[in-house]
């Protein structure tokens, strides 16, 4: 007997990974810009919620949902609002039955048989070793790694992890927090640019370190340190365990995006540049 059609089902969500990676036990795909969008299909009715479970009031993709061969089904992807294109990359529910609990390869294979028209588009896999970075060079906001053999879970899980394209800064360190636990050196840098005469606070850099440059570079900061801070403009700067030096050093930093606050998203530590005067280092135009 065919199980009830549910009302809902929490979508999954992808993890942040700072890794690049490739390889055969995963499955890629390019990571579309828009808004979530799950589409229950019950016979004639169609209903399209957000990951917030917000009815969205979309004509034309739910005609087309609606016109798709199954009794009853729900889909997931996700809308581009500039082209009104529903993206789909998983299958939740089909005639009756949940298939969650499937392989990602299988359930990819039940969608792939749906016969998508109109403004239903299905995402398809990548065949690239370096996905990242075509996602990159081609302008995409990144890629979603999807583990083969895992099921779909409603959470944020690691079989789903996303890669998102970043871009590159120079900026000094002004500052540095004490470390925590079994962190050696230091815990975070803090670090800015200058804009005129300011020097600006743009976020702490906690990843990207290894053992060996942790206590290199807390060896450079103690020579250096000073009593007070030396950023003009510091919004949101920490004032516990932290430390000031002098702003001489210049660091690459990867970083997502800055914030409407003028922070860093989600920044790591490429490296320390010996070839770049600090008074140089400004705010870069993406």
């Amino acid at each position: 007997m065919p199980a009830s059609f549910p009302e809902w089902l929490e979508p999954m969500a992808a993890t942040l990974t700072q890794d690049r990676f490739g390889g055969p036990d995963w499955i890629f795909e390019r990571k579309i810009d828009g808004i979530r969008l799950l589409a229950f299909k019950n016979g004639d009715e169609v209903r399209l919620l957000s990951r917030n479970r917000l009815p969205q009031h979309l004509p034309a993709i739910a005609d087309a949902v609606r016109a798709l061969p199954p009794g009853d089904a729900i889909l997931d992807g996700e809308l581009t609002w500039d082209s009104g294109t529903y993206h789909l990359f998983d299958i939740l529910w089909l005639d009756g039955r949940d298939v969650t609990r499937l392989p990602i390869e299988e359930r990819r294979a039940l969608l792939a048989k749906l016969p998508l028209k109109g403004p239903l588009a299905r995402v398809a896999a990548l065949d690239d070793s370096k996905p990242w970075e075509r996602a990159c060079r081609e302008g995409w906001e990144g890629v979603i790694a999807k583990r083969r053999g895992s099921p779909y879970e409603h959470r944020r899980s690691p079989h789903w992890l996303k890669m998102k394209c970043e871009a590159t800064q120079e900026l000094v360190v002004g500052g540095f927090t004490d470390p925590q636990g079994t962190r050696v050196g230091l815990g975070a840098l803090l670090v800015g640019y200058f804009q005129a005469d300011d020097l600006v606070f743009a976020g702490k850099i906690g990843t990207g370190f290894d053992t060996k440059l942790l206590l290199d570079l807390r060896a450079r900061l103690d020579r250096i340190e000073m009593p007070s801070s030396p950023f003009t403009r510091a919004k949101g700067l920490p004032r516990l365990r932290a430390h000031w030096v002098r702003p001489q050093i210049v660091v690459q930093v990867a970083f997502i995006e800055w914030t409407v606050h003028g922070k860093l998203r989600h920044p790591r530590l490429l490296g320390v540049r010996f070839d770049k005067e600090a008074r140089d280092v400004v705010r870069e135009a993406p």
